[in-house]
């Protein structure tokens, strides 16, 4: 009888953990849910911004001028690519594949370094040509956007690094799959916003 007691006392308390792990789980995919909305609001400000000055050249160089689409479509490619292998990534982490996770995380990787190479490289370009963002309001402006966007991709890119880190160390444990899951949401955010970028300010840009 009280071995039977004890069978039920312990089958209540891994319900009540796996319930506890539930709820901090949506606990916590809701409050980055929230991180997410401000940080659109914050890209809504910057793309307001840009669409305010875009016209303000100061006599300088234009969208039509500096812009590379074929170069940028590559680089939009690079992204976008990274969006799906890392939705491989989750399904493999969900199954519990260690290892295909890790490659597909590492896939990812190579992706998003790619497509910071790139905008570095474009960068770079511009301002050896003399059009930094000090030039003009339009530069500026541009600078920031692209910028602050490839800023969110490198932290993503290291946050994408310590999960590695952490899969191989400790497994796909109910911690890191939440982690895995916040990733997924910030990465694909991520490639919406560049979405938008790439048409705002590439695609009008060059008309």
């Amino acid at each position: 009888m009280s071995i039977a007691i004890q069978a039920d006392l312990h089958l209540a308390h891994s319900a009540e953990h796996h319930v506890e792990h539930h709820d901090t789980s949506g606990n916590t995919l809701f409050g980055f849910w929230i991180y997410l909305m401000t940080d659109c609001i914050l890209f809504a400000s910057v793309f307001a911004t840009y669409a305010v000055l875009y016209m303000n050249t100061d006599g300088g160089v234009s969208g039509k001028d500096i812009f590379e689409l074929d170069f940028v479509l590559m680089e939009t490619a690079a992204l976008l690519i990274s969006s799906i292998t890392y939705g491989f990534a989750m399904i493999c982490a969900k199954h519990q594949k260690k290892v295909a996770t890790l490659v597909w995380l590492l896939i990812t990787f190579a992706l998003g370094c790619a497509f910071i190479a790139m905008e570095v490289s474009e960068f770079s370009h511009l301002i050896e040509h003399g059009n930094g963002p000090d030039r003009s309001a339009f530069l500026s402006a541009f600078f920031a956007l692209v910028g602050m966007h490839g800023l969110h991709v490198t932290a993503g890119l290291i946050w994408m690094l310590i999960m590695m880190v952490e899969v191989l160390t400790t497994g796909l444990g109910h911690r890191s799959i939440t982690r895995l899951s916040c990733l997924s949401l910030f990465w694909h955010f991520l490639d919406i916003v560049w979405v938008c970028v790439f048409t705002v300010v590439y695609l009008l840009g060059v008309l």
